[in-house]
């Protein structure tokens, strides 16, 4: 089901695309009473929608985005009630179809059929990379851990998390909690990406996403189709969002089963602090 996710967003966003540029040039020709202008209102909307989230990217949306599927209705009838034909085929494929699948389907995720990453129990073992070495999972928890499993930089909403994080990273060295981020893109990326935050967190690699699968959180074929040419392997790990003390007892697993929708920040903090792990000292805070 994953492969057909995968072939479904970038069909959904070509058609999206070019149905917006084909209506704009027939209301320019026909005029505002056109039937094309539902087409544009439906093909528009997530044009503008897909093009806000890469240009100015966000770790957040609505999770029913019901602006989208408004403009999906209005469209649909405007294109239907001006005279139908090829304008209202558009619109009624992208906004009636394909919009409710986009975000009723595509942004879900399945509930994990597994009890790996639950509260209270130990983190498996695993291996990643970080600069070309091989690093084990256990050398990792000598610390509390906030881990971030994120697809890759092709992905805005997860560039979007991690520089969320980023700007919360004082708060989290306060409790002496150390960022771990996790993707199985190729190491180039992970060091242009490494590359662009002035804060100490750790890019870690998951070739062939073996501890995305160890986890139970890799998604078959979650790349989107096409993506493969710039060197991204087209499995990918669910974003997730993992807590664990200084033992490596898992105090918190965000599966995140729509993947617009990220968990706030203050969550983690509210987490730590309520195992009391990592809280700032009288002393630390008052320097």
């Amino acid at each position: 089901m994953t492969r057909a996710k995968s072939l479904f967003i970038t069909l959904y966003l070509i058609a999206a695309m070019a149905g917006t540029a084909v209506a704009i040039y027939a209301v320019a020709r026909q005029g505002a009473s056109s039937p094309w202008l539902g087409a544009l209102l439906v093909c528009g909307a997530p044009a503008l929608f897909f093009t806000r989230i890469f240009v100015r990217p966000t770790p957040r949306t609505s999770r029913h985005v019901p602006l989208l599927l408004l403009a999906a209705l209005a469209g649909s009838a405007w294109s239907i009630a001006a005279g139908g034909g090829w304008a209202a085929a558009v619109a009624v494929g992208v906004g009636l179809i394909g919009t409710p699948l986009y975000l009723f389907w595509y942004s879900r995720f399945a509930r994990p059929e597994t009890a790996t990453l639950r509260p209270g129990t130990a983190l498996p073992a695993f291996t990643l990379r970080e600069d070309g070495a091989e690093v084990g999972s256990a050398t990792l928890t000598s610390r509390p851990a906030l881990w971030i499993f994120y697809r890759g930089n092709w992905c805005p909403l997860c560039m979007a998390q991690i520089r969320e994080i980023a700007g919360q990273y004082r708060a989290l060295a306060e409790r002496g909690v150390e960022v771990l981020l996790v993707s199985p893109q190729p190491e180039d990326n992970t060091r242009a990406l490494a590359a662009r935050f002035d804060v100490p967190m750790r890019f870690l690699g998951d070739p062939g996403n073996a501890a995305a699968e160890r986890l139970g959180i890799l998604e078959r074929a979650g790349l989107p189709a096409g993506m493969q040419a710039l060197g991204y392997d087209e499995d990918v790990p669910r974003p997730t969002v993992l807590l664990t003390d200084a033992g490596g007892r898992i105090l918190h697993a965000d599966l995140t089963d729509n993947y617009r929708v990220r968990p706030e920040p203050a969550q983690f903090l509210a987490v730590l602090d309520r195992h009391g792990v990592g809280t700032p000292s009288p002393t630390r805070s008052a320097a």
